[in-house]
């Protein structure tokens, strides 16, 4: 006779817990879905239903060309895992261009019904107020970024972290290839090594009066997001926002992070700049670099395009815009495995936002991952197979585990640096660009940079369904 397995338990029922669940019963494996919505007197400040994987802001997965956009790639990766969340916005779309938007009410509704036909999943409506109980031995928390204050307040005392809920500064990050370095040059301020001895850490990118007088007249200029009454965020002089500094004077910002003093500019080491703008490396392989002070809530459609009036970032290419917000995650880095577990109580996983993933699709993918994970803890327990470690990091969903474990860099005094992060190609180890197509015709320098692209997603999807045949 069949062992019955004892159920895995998912705390929360957006895109990564609804994703996890789905992951686990396919997988043989009874799960307990957990979701507050839908108690009597309980909400959240963003939800307006009751549905699993509501969508609360935009209806869009964005782009699903996997061959040159890292979310597209991803997408197809979670598509080759029989993904209910690719499933169900595969059949709910609705026009949009390149990218994959959905009927958000539709998608929404066709989670829900997959989920309550499966036998093997059980949805409780209910909140689970403070950590989970003792003999939950095997459960994900899933509940993202507004994440129960109880809940919060237990993972804290857990951690010992001093705190779970960040005031979320996040400045714009740039691909490293798409700077121009016939303009910018490399040098730390008063050429002062690191601890790596690297006296050329930061790339800079330089700008006379009237260039800064223009950047600063379109910074006031442009238009700024307005935040949701919920997030109540304030402001820390640590981290104001570049526009707020600016407010306070024209100059402000060239005697704070745009500041020209200890750096000279090779090309024209007679002439000293009026301000500087600078850039640190924001991952270990050196491929992101994010502007240094220039946290910002300028919207989106904005921000390129001020952004590069920036002498040198002209034709940047952004990893991430910047923003200022509320957001609830992990210092994952410090706090989880590679499994997702939390090191302080491996009972317990971590799927979605929680983790520092930004984005719908990236936080399904962290569902459906540890729906995997799960799972093959539970069966490898009973004798029915091994565990399964993280995806190759050169697949999309392996790099995004890398980032969240590791990938980031330490600030002074080991003070950790790890911000949210969409997928994009600088997460996955490089790949030279290619000189030449399949057939040997030579490709036009403009176009290496889409053909290192599709090489990369190649490489993924190959690596990709290696590891999933493998299991």
């Amino acid at each position: 006779m069949t062992e019955i397995l004892k159920p895995i338990h998912v705390v929360g029922g957006g895109l990564a817990g609804s994703e996890a669940a789905w992951q686990i019963a396919n997988a043989g494996v009874p799960v307990v879905l957990h979701e507050m919505r839908g108690v009597p007197g309980v909400k959240t400040d963003a939800h307006h239903t009751d549905g699993l994987a509501e969508l609360v802001c935009s209806n869009s997965f964005r782009s699903d060309d996997w061959e040159f956009n890292a979310v597209g790639l991803l997408h197809a990766e979670m598509r080759a895992l029989d993904s209910v969340i690719m499933a169900c916005g595969d059949a709910h779309q609705v026009p949009a261009g390149g990218a994959l938007a959905v009927d958000r009410d539709g998608f929404s509704q066709a989670v829900t019904a997959k989920l309550e036909a499966h036998p093997l999943i059980t949805i409780v409506r209910e909140e689970i107020a403070g950590l989970p109980p003792e003999d939950w031995d095997n459960v994900i928390v899933a509940t993202g970024p507004l994440t129960s204050p109880a809940l919060a307040a237990a993972i804290l005392e857990t951690t010992g972290e001093e705190s779970l809920s960040f005031f979320d500064a996040i400045a714009p990050i740039v691909h490293a290839d798409s700077i121009d370095f016939d303009i910018a040059w490399r040098q730390s301020r008063y050429d002062k090594e690191g601890p790596g001895g690297d006296a050329a850490a930061y790339v800079n990118c330089p700008m006379n009066k009237e260039q800064y007088e223009a950047f600063i007249d379109a910074l006031l200029d442009g238009p700024k997001a307005e935040f949701k009454d919920w997030e109540n965020v304030p402001y820390f002089d640590g981290c104001l926002p570049i526009e707020v500094m600016a407010e306070r004077g024209r100059e402000t910002l060239r005697h704070g992070p745009m500041k020209p003093v200890g750096l000279t500019n090779p090309r024209d080491p007679q002439v000293k700049s009026y301000a500087i703008v600078q850039l640190r490396q924001d991952n270990a392989l050196g491929t992101l670099f994010n502007m240094v002070g220039f946290q910002t809530k300028l919207k989106h459609g904005a921000q390129a395009e001020v952004f590069r009036m920036i002498p040198g970032l002209q034709d940047a290419q952004f990893a991430r815009l910047g923003g200022l917000h509320r957001n609830t995650f992990l210092n994952s880095p410090k706090l989880l495995d590679r499994q997702l577990r939390l090191k302080a109580m491996p009972r317990l996983r971590f799927a979605g936002q929680v983790t520092g993933v930004e984005g719908y699709v990236e936080s399904a993918a962290m569902g459906l991952l540890t729906g995997r994970l799960a799972a093959a803890e539970r069966l490898a327990q009973s004798g029915r197979g091994r565990p399964l470690e993280a995806p190759p990091v050169h697949t999309a969903m392996g790099a995004l585990v890398e980032h969240i474990t590791g990938g980031h860099l330490e600030g002074p005094g080991g003070i950790s640096k790890f911000q949210p992060m969409n997928i994009n190609y600088g997460l996955l180890p490089p790949l030279e660009a290619p000189k030449v197509d399949e057939v040997g015709v030579k490709i036009p320098m403009k176009e290496r940079g889409r053909a290192k692209k599709r090489l990369m997603s190649i490489r993924a999807l190959e690596a990709l369904k290696a590891w999933r045949d493998a299991q």
